[in-house]
């Protein structure tokens, strides 16, 4: 259980463009540098077109300053939100997500729709093949499956997803994903934001998170 920071495509992409700023701010102290040097004493720079340039050099010089800041300041905030998430290690929370099944019980949440007055959970293993299908109760409280399939058969253990058909009457209202409540297990900062791993090598966006609870 741990929190680790692989966000080296980040800063490689940051230290990148910083690279690309200062070939670009050297460049053109070169090239500043030269002009001077090599003017027509008889027909020196204009003042106008050196103070345009100087311009440009502070210009330039102060959009350095800038990155480096916001990189600075990008990286706290970054390491507060991966301390903030310590305290998530070993809890369980709710995603719309696949989950590992090892035996037990799985905590599910359904919501059908507003409207259903029939609803059909669907279960799916790890290649996508629907392995049950069964009625459950319209409610909006969450449900514990145990790893069987409708006509009461264990299921192996391995990866599962669920999505929740609703109906009114023959006709489907609409299908959701249904999310399931997972212990995480680490938390990775990657280019993409946080994400939370749960067993199976699973992996959520931590903003996809809409419940938290310790372990029951």
């Amino acid at each position: 259980m741990e929190i680790t920071n692989t966000a080296a495509g980040s800063t490689a992409t940051g230290g990148t463009r910083r690279q690309l700023l200062n070939s670009d701010f050297d460049t053109f102290l070169r090239m500043l540098t030269t002009q001077m040097q090599n003017q027509d004493p008889l027909n020196p720079m204009d003042s106008t077109q050196f103070a345009q340039q100087m311009a440009s050099f502070s210009t330039v010089e102060q959009q350095m300053r800038t990155n480096q800041m916001l990189e600075t300041v990008s990286s706290q905030l970054g390491l507060m939100n991966m301390a903030q998430l310590s305290g998530w290690i070993g809890m369980e929370v709710q995603v719309p997500a696949p989950v590992r099944f090892t035996g037990g019980t799985v905590t599910l949440s359904p919501n059908p729709a507003a409207l259903a007055d029939r609803a059909v959970l669907v279960v799916r293993d790890a290649d996508g093949r629907t392995v049950s299908r069964e009625d459950i109760a319209l409610t909006a409280e969450t449900l514990d499956w145990g790893g069987t399939a409708a006509d009461g058969a264990p299921l192996p253990h391995g990866t599962y997803s669920f999505e929740l058909e609703s109906y009114s009457g023959d006709s489907l209202l609409g299908t959701n994903t249904v999310e399931v409540y997972a212990p995480v297990l680490e938390a990775r900062r990657t280019g993409g934001g946080i994400m939370l791993m749960t067993p199976g090598d699973i992996s959520v966006a931590a903003g996809a998170v809409s419940a938290l609870r310790r372990p029951g």
